[in-house]
């Protein structure tokens, strides 16, 4: 049991990097650092959209209007960093 803990926690991690890539990059294509026309940036903008918009979605349509100000990577990140702690705080150490 404590091997599907472990993977669970890795995923969660492996989530939280790639929401943070994804926040990066959407801050890098806003200002014009980037220019997602660029074959590699497109496709890793594509990849992260697909794998974090699923998640986000729901918390942005739950959350006020906030005048272009996207909140809702934030607070999946919390969510995230509360069932790590749940994880390892309660349920690893009950199972032997």
């Amino acid at each position: 049991m404590r091997a599907v803990l472990d993977v669970v926690l890795l995923a969660l991690q492996l989530y939280t990097w790639l929401l943070i890539a994804m926040a990066i990059l959407s801050w890098l294509v806003a200002f014009n650092v980037v220019n997602t026309r660029n074959s590699v940036i497109a496709a890793i903008w594509d990849f992260l959209i697909r794998i974090t918009e699923p998640v986000l979605r729901p918390i942005r349509n739950m959350l006020p209007s906030m005048g272009g100000i996207d909140i809702s990577p934030i607070i999946l990140l919390l969510i995230i960093f509360f069932i790590q702690r749940v994880i390892v705080l309660y349920l690893y150490p009950s199972v032997y």
